[in-house]
């Protein structure tokens, strides 16, 4: 029997306007083309340019993986992105995921990549770092 697996969380590069959203209750939804991992729970949002800071974390409820207009149409009034846009992202696709926000927390002080340790690149999509590589997550669970 070898060690347990360290707890991860995956680190999501999110378009400002849209970690707003998800920060503000607005979007409910954050669609993708891949499924992350079945042992992640939480996800770091990575504001992109021009923040390139953590701005906060959201826990998953669940994630739904379907044809583009299945999930489109289960979710695209919750997603903040309209239906042109939702479509080329998707356009050659089989499989969309909707991971479905369950609670969303705006940092007080959003967060530098290089305060990770250890520090982090910026994810293309997502990454998955180790639980407690944030300054700011460890000292919310001490």
């Amino acid at each position: 029997m070898g060690a347990p697996a360290a707890e991860r969380v995956a680190l999501m590069a999110i378009h400002p306007r849209y970690a707003d959203a998800i920060l503000d209750g607005d979007k409910q939804v954050e669609f993708r083309k891949r499924r992350l991992a079945s042992d992640i729970t939480t996800v770091l949002i990575y504001a992109t340019f021009p923040v390139q800071k953590i701005v906060g974390e959201f826990r998953i409820r669940e994630m739904v993986v379907g044809a583009p207009d299945a999930i489109w149409e289960e979710f695209g009034d919750v997603g903040i992105i309209d239906r042109n846009s939702f479509g080329d992202y998707y356009a050659s696709s089989e499989n969309a995921v909707a991971i479905v926000v369950d609670a969303a927390t705006r940092y007080e002080r959003s967060q530098p990549l290089s305060e990770l340790t250890p520090a982090p690149a910026i994810p293309q999509s997502f990454s998955y770092i180790a639980r407690g590589a944030s300054r700011r997550e460890r000292s919310a669970r001490g």
